[in-house]
């Protein structure tokens, strides 16, 4: 049988009190997959200089991802995620900077080609 100790390791309690850490319950997030093919996209667009800083907000209803061409300066798009809309709208929006919704859909894949842009032969 093993002894459990009254007495509690004060370092052992500080490890419990890190695991449970306010986890993002009841919020909205990014999965990995998404989050995947933001940062793809978000990575091209720096590497061609047009992009600079980026913000990521889990609040309680939707998730944003900003994108900036300079860190002072208000985002140039947001990129939303909306539970309550997926079911009629589209979960996933592009906002710009003057507040317009770009393109709004279901597939975060379609609705990035509003701002991802392709090299095309002219």
């Amino acid at each position: 049988m093993s002894s459990i100790s009254e007495e509690a390791d004060p370092g052992d309690s500080r490890a419990a009190e890190r695991q449970g850490a306010a986890p993002l319950q009841g919020r909205v997030t990014f999965n990995r997959l998404e989050l995947n093919r933001i940062l793809n996209l978000y990575g091209r667009m720096v590497a061609d200089g047009e992009w600079r800083d980026y913000a990521i907000d889990f609040l309680k209803d939707h998730a944003v991802f900003s994108v900036f061409r300079r860190a002072s300066e208000v985002p140039i798009y947001r990129i939303v995620k909306d539970p309550r809309l997926a079911r009629k709208q589209g979960a996933y929006s592009v906002v710009s900077a003057s507040g317009q919704i770009l393109r709004r859909g279901h597939d975060l894949d379609r609705v990035l080609l509003v701002i991802d842009r392709k090299l095309a032969l002219v």
